[in-house]
């Protein structure tokens, strides 16, 4: 895999709350819970090869 860039955004204070739980539940980073979640969308619509 490519190493990482760097993405800077704001994002809802709820959104982040649930995500930082989401991620503490399946003992991961918040990054690496958000790259999984946009990973498996941007395939679901087709952005990204299955």
């Amino acid at each position: 895999m490519a190493k990482s860039a760097p993405i800077g955004f704001r994002i809802d204070p709820e959104i982040k709350a649930a995500l930082e739980r989401a991620a503490k539940d399946d003992d991961r980073s918040l990054s690496s819970l958000v790259t999984i979640i946009l990973r498996d969308w941007l395939r679901a619509k087709g952005y990204l090869p299955e």
